[in-house]
């Protein structure tokens, strides 16, 4: 389905050297239909849309990242669709639920860049508690 609205992630290699491929010449309705609902997403705010639009628009560029959020609403429409689901929002803390180390790790370098010293200790709970 991707390949048919072109936003499929496209590649081009060459000699064993990977180059960008750039976005499919798809369907001129749809892309257009599908960029304007990206840029809704990307500025809806606490949504799992937004975050990957930010995550991706820092290290990609915000061009690259509206047609990797085109890619990403149009595969949940073609699951929803086909599958008849309901939209499941993952929420915007999706990424830090998922790798709770790497935002740790992350936390302590930015902390350990002007000199200070960070250390983590658990929270113990006790059943009581709970």
């Amino acid at each position: 389905m991707a390949h048919w609205a072109g936003v499929c992630p496209g590649s081009h290699e060459s000699g064993g050297i990977k180059k960008p491929g750039g976005r499919r010449n798809g369907n001129k309705a749809l892309g257009a239909a599908l960029g304007n609902a990206a840029m809704g997403a990307a500025r809806t705010k606490n949504t799992y849309l937004r975050e990957r639009y930010y995550r991706l628009a820092a290290r990609r560029g915000k061009q690259r990242a509206i047609v990797a959020i085109e890619h990403s609403l149009l595969t949940a429409i073609w699951h929803m669709l086909m599958n008849n689901l309901d939209y499941l929002e993952l929420g915007p803390d999706h990424f830090t639920r998922r790798e709770p180390t790497h935002v740790m790790r992350r936390i302590t370098k930015q902390a350990n860049a002007p000199g200070l010293t960070v250390r983590f200790n658990p929270i113990h709970q006790t059943a009581a508690a709970t």
